[in-house]
C-alpha cells in the first residue's frame, strides 16, 4: 500500500517531472579533464599572493581532502572515488596565507607505489593479480576476500580532539593537521562491532562524536549508531589514536535484510538521530561474489525505487528506537543540511534527488569527456539534488488519528499522515523557489555548525551545480528561500565552509572559505574568502599549483 502511495505522491507533486527534469539542460559545457589529473605534493608551506584583503582575525588552517592521484605505472583508476587521498592545508594568520599538501601515506598508496601498479582494489577499480605469480596462484587469488582500502580520501573528521582522514570502510588514518603527516591506521572493528563507518560524523556540545557504521553476520544486516566520548584531559598528552569508550548505542535491522541500503550521512538534532534507509541497494550476494566476477563495488549498487524511503527515529541519549516507521517516496540523499525539534516535531532539511544511480556514473572517463555534446550528454543524464524539508511528528501513539495531516507547524507545507498503527507516511516541502533551478540545484551544504547544528537556523551555504562539478557558491535564507550567488565562468569552487568572526552575535557574522580551481589556466588555484553576510568577495590567496577537484574540508581554528 505504501509503495503505491509513494509513487502517486512522488509523481503527482512534480507533475511528472523529476528533480533533473526541472533544471535547465546544459548547452556546450567545457571539458573538466584538467581538474581530474594527478596532482603534485607541496610538502613545505609556500607563500600565496593576496588579492583584496584577508581579515586578520582569521587564525587557523583550512584543511581539504580528495582524490589526487589516478594512476600507478601503466595502471589507471576507473572511478573518481578511487584516486589516492591528497590532503591540502591553507594556513591563515594575520592576513597572510601559506599552502602545503601531501599524499596520505596509506597502506594502499605505499603498496601501489612500491609495485608501481595498482595492487589494492578501490570503489570502482579491481586490482589485477600479480603478473609475476604462477598461473595457479593468479587463479586462486580471485577467490581471496579483498581487504578494505585505507585510502581515506573523503573528509577530515575529529575524535577526542585528534584529526583523522576518513573514507567509508572500517579504516581511518590519524593525521597531523599542521604538517599533514600520516600517522597510524585505525580499525573501527578493533573497538566496536562494525565493518565500516561514514566520513560524516556529528559532534555534540559536550565534545562527543556520533557516527554510523554497518555490521552483518548470521543475525542479519544492521545499521549501527556509534558514540565516541569526549576527550579526557590526560589523553591530550598522548600522541596516539584513542577511540576507547566507543560504543554502539543502537542497532537498526535492515528493512530488506538481503538488500541493505547505501548511506553517506545521517541526521542529528538536539535529542534525536534519524537514519534514512534509502532505495540505493547493496546486493549482498554480488558483494560476496564481486571479486570472482571482477566487478568493482560501484557495480553492486542499484537504484530500486519500489522500496521507497524509510526514516528510523532513535533517541540520542537513550539509544531507544521508535517503533514507528516513517515512510516517504523514493529519494536519494548524500548530505544533510540541519535538523531541529519544534513543538513536538522534528524538522529535517537535506539535499535530495529522485535518481540514485548517480554514484556509479562518476568514472574518470565520463569526467574527462570533451567539451560540447559529449560533456552535455553526461551532465544532462545526472540527478539534480534540491533542498527539501521533511517533518516527523514525534508523539505518535495509539490515540493518533489515521489519515489526516499531523503537521501543525505554521507555514509548513510538509505533511505526515498515520496510515496504520505503527507507520507514518510523509511528503516533503520544497526548500527553494524556481531561482535555484537555473543553478542546477545544490549540494555540499554547510551551516554555522558550531552554534546552530541541531537548532532552528536561517542560513545555509552550498555549491550550485550548473556543471558536473560545482560552478557556483550559494547562500540561501531558508525562511524566505532567497539566494545570494557567487559565480564566474570557468571557475569551480569547493564546498563552502563557514567561519564565525570573534564574538559574533548574528548567525551569518563571519566568512565563507572555498578553494577555487579552473581548467582554463595552469596553476591558477586560489583560496576565496567571502563575507558570509553579503556574500561578496573580501579577498583571495592565489597559489601557483594545480589542485585536483576534491571532496570535503574543515577549518581547524588555532588558539
Amino acid at each position: 500500500q505504501f509503495r503505491i502511495l509513494s509513487f502517486i505522491t512522488f509523481y503527482d507533486s512534480r507533475f511528472g517531472l523529476s528533480s533533473r527534469e526541472r533544471c535547465p539542460k546544459a548547452d556546450d559545457l567545457e571539458s573538466l579533464e584538467h581538474l581530474v589529473q594527478s596532482g603534485e605534493e607541496t610538502p613545505e608551506p609556500i607563500p600565496t599572493t593576496i588579492k583584496g584583503s584577508i581579515p586578520t582575525w582569521i587564525n587557523g588552517s583550512f584543511l581539504r581532502n580528495g582524490p589526487g592521484k589516478f594512476e600507478f605505472g601503466e595502471d589507471k583508476y576507473i572511478h573518481w572515488f578511487d584516486g589516492m587521498a591528497m590532503m591540502h592545508r591553507f594556513h591563515i594568520h594575520d592576513g597572510s596565507v601559506t599552502y602545503s599538501s601531501r599524499f596520505l601515506r596509506s597502506d594502499s598508496y605505499v603498496q601501489n607505489l612500491e609495485k608501481n601498479r595498482i595492487v589494492v582494489s578501490e570503489f570502482g577499480t579491481v586490482a589485477s593479480p600479480d603478473p609475476c605469480q604462477s598461473i595457479f596462484a593468479r587463479f586462486f587469488s580471485y577467490f581471496q576476500t579483498p581487504q578494505p582500502t585505507d585510502n581515506a580520501n573523503v573528509n577530515f573528521v575529529k575524535y577526542k580532539g585528534d584529526y583523522y582522514v576518513s573514507t567509508e570502510t572500517n579504516y581511518m588514518r590519524r593525521v597531523d593537521p599542521q604538517s599533514l603527516e600520516t600517522k597510524e591506521k585505525v580499525d573501527w572493528s578493533q573497538y566496536i562491532a562494525v565493518n565500516s563507518a561514514t566520513a560524516h560524523p556529528h559532534y555534540d556540545r559536550e565534545g562527543a562524536t556520533y557516527n554510523m557504521g554497518n555490521s552483518y553476520g548470521r543475525n542479519g544486516f544492521f545499521y549501527n549508531i556509534i558514540r565516541v566520548p569526549p576527550p579526557e584531559d590526560k589523553s591530550a598528552l598522548e600522541d596516539s589514536a584513542d577511540l576507547r569508550g566507543a560504543e554502539v548505542i543502537c542497532s537498526i535491522p535492515a528493512d530488506e535484510p538481503r538488500k541493505p541500503s547505501y548511506y553517506h550521512s545521517f541526521v542529528m538534532s538536539e535529542n534525536y538521530i534519524v537514519f534514512i534507509e534509502q532505495p540505493i541497494k547493496l546486493n549482498l550476494l554480488k558483494f560476496m561474489l564481486y571479486k570472482i566476477q571482477g566487478k568493482s563495488f560501484h557495480n553492486i549498487l542499484s537504484w530500486e525505487p519500489q522500496y521507497g524511503t524509510v526514516f528510523h527515529l532513535v533517541h540520542r541519549r537513550t539509544g531507544k528506537k521508535s517503533p514507528v516507521k516513517y515512510r516517504a517516496a523514493p529519494m536519494f540523499t548524500l548530505h544533510q543540511i540541519n535538523a531541529y525539534e519544534d513543538n513536538g516535531f522534528l524538522v529535517m532539511d537535506m539535499c535530495c534527488g529522485d535518481d540514485g544511480v548517480v554514484i556509479g556514473e562518476f568514472t574518470l572517463e565520463n569526467l574527462r569527456r570533451e567539451s560540447g555534446q559529449a560533456m552535455d550528454e553526461f551532465y544532462n543524464s545526472l540527478c539534480r539534488n534540491l533542498p527539501r524539508r521533511y517533518v516527523l511528528p514525534l508523539n505518535v501513539d495509539e490515540n493518533t488519528p489515521l489519515d489526516e495531516n499531523l503537521i501543525t507547524l505554521h507555514d509548513c507545507k510538509a505533511t505526515a499522515m498515520k496510515t496504520n498503527p505503527e507507520e507514518v507516511y510523509m511528503t516533503h516541502e520544497e526548500l527553494h523557489d524556481d531561482q535555484l533551478l537555473q543553478y542546477g540545484g545544490l549540494e555540499f551544504p554547510q551551516i554555522n555548525y558550531a552554534k546552530y547544528n541541531g537548532k532552528p537556523y536561517r542560513y545555509m551555504y552550498a555549491c550550485g551545480f550548473g556543471h558536473v562539478f560545482a560552478d557556483s557558491l550559494l547562500k540561501m535564507d531558508v525562511h524566505t528561500k532567497e539566494l545570494k550567488v557567487w559565480r564566474y565562468p570557468g571557475l569551480y569552487p569547493s564546498e563552502p565552509v563557514f567561519v564565525a568572526s570573534p564574538g559574533a552575535a548574528e548567525e551569518d557574522d563571519g566568512v565563507v572559505l572555498s578553494v577555487v580551481v579552473t581548467p582554463r589556466k595552469e596553476k591558477s588555484t586560489f583560496l576565496l574568502i567571502l563575507d558570509a553576510r553579503t556574500f561578496t568577495e573580501l579577498g583571495r590567496a592565489e597559489v601557483p599549483v594545480n589542485i585536483p577537484c576534491g571532496t570535503h574540508g574543515v577549518f581547524n581554528e588555532m588558539g
